[in-house]
C-alpha cells in the first residue's frame, strides 16, 4: 500500500502513489476500507463489479462509490481487490466478509466520494492521486 492521509479541515483527503492505474485504484480502495472499517478485515465473500466511464476521474469516483454502496447495502467489509482496467472499462473482484460491529466500528463514516480536489497525475514513476472522502 502506498497511500497517506493528508490534513484536511472537514473531510478525509488521501494521496496515493502507484506504478499502474490498477495499483492506484487498489490503493484508493484500501484507503477507503481502512478509513471506514479499520485494519481488521478478512475474506470469505467475493463480489464482482464492472464499470465504464468517459474519463479516469469519473471511473475512480464511480468505482469507490460503488464499493461504498455495496458495503453499506449488503453489509460487507472488503479486505482486498483485484482490478483490471482497459479502455476506461474496470472489472474488480472484491474479497471481504460480513460487517461485524465489534471489529469494524472503529473507523469514520464516509458519506461519499468527492470530485472536489480530485487529481490524477501521471509521471515517469507512475501515477499520483489526491481524493476526498466526504465524512
Amino acid at each position: 500500500m502506498s497511500f497517506e492521509e493528508i490534513s484536511h479541515t472537514a473531510d478525509v483527503k488521501i494521496r496515493a502513489h502507484a506504478p499502474t492505474l490498477e495499483a492506484l485504484f487498489t490503493d484508493a480502495f484500501l484507503a477507503l476500507m481502512q478509513v471506514v472499517y479499520g485494519n481488521d478485515r478478512k475474506e470469505g465473500t467475493i463480489k464482482e463489479i464492472q464499470l465504464k466511464a468517459d474519463n479516469i476521474e469519473t471511473l475512480i469516483c464511480d468505482f469507490l462509490s460503488e464499493v461504498l454502496f455495496i458495503a453499506e447495502v449488503e453489509g460487507l467489509v472488503f479486505s482486498r481487490t483485484e482490478i483490471t482496467i482497459k479502455d476506461l472499462h474496470l472489472t474488480a473482484i472484491l474479497y471481504g466478509e460480513s460487517f461485524d460491529p465489534v471489529r469494524h466500528s472503529s473507523g469514520t463514516e464516509v458519506k461519499g466520494i468527492s470530485y472536489s480536489g480530485l487529481v490524477i497525475r501521471k509521471n515517469a514513476n507512475g501515477y499520483m492521486l489526491d481524493i476526498l472522502f466526504d465524512v
